[in-house]
């Protein structure tokens, strides 16, 4: 039976496409042909996973951000990475240790809020 592997990717409108880019290059040190690409071969966390999450309208979690979307991005080491977040210039809006992950988060040049999340427990199933 065929079945969903993995996501594929995240497609959304920008005003400006090549800076929103750059910005992710600078900033993030993420690029790719065709945009900011992941290489989830390279992660080396016990049984790596993506999620679909949804939140009921007007929730606020995704709040300071106007999107009705937010992206989580997966990190190796969240305290360092938000350090050189910190050094470029960024401003953290938050960071929480949830013991099964570690997270924190941003917002982009085009105010779509970023969440970095450090997985520390494999899911249990």
């Amino acid at each position: 039976m065929a079945a969903v592997t993995g996501l594929g990717g995240v497609f959304y409108t920008v005003k400006d496409p090549a800076a929103t880019r750059q910005w992710y290059k600078e900033f993030l040190n993420l690029d790719g042909e065709y945009g900011p690409m992941l290489n989830w071969a390279e992660d080396k966390s016990d049984r790596p996973f993506s999620l679909i999450s949804h939140y009921a309208e007007g929730s606020g979690y995704l709040k300071p951000s106007e999107a009705s979307f937010m992206i989580n991005l997966r990190v190796d080491d969240l305290d360092a990475y938000v350090e050189q977040l910190k050094d470029k210039g960024i401003e953290i809006l938050g960071q929480i240790d949830e013991g099964y992950g570690k997270f924190a988060w941003i917002l982009d040049c085009d105010g779509i809020k970023l969440e970095f999340w450090q997985q520390v427990e494999a899911p249990e199933s």
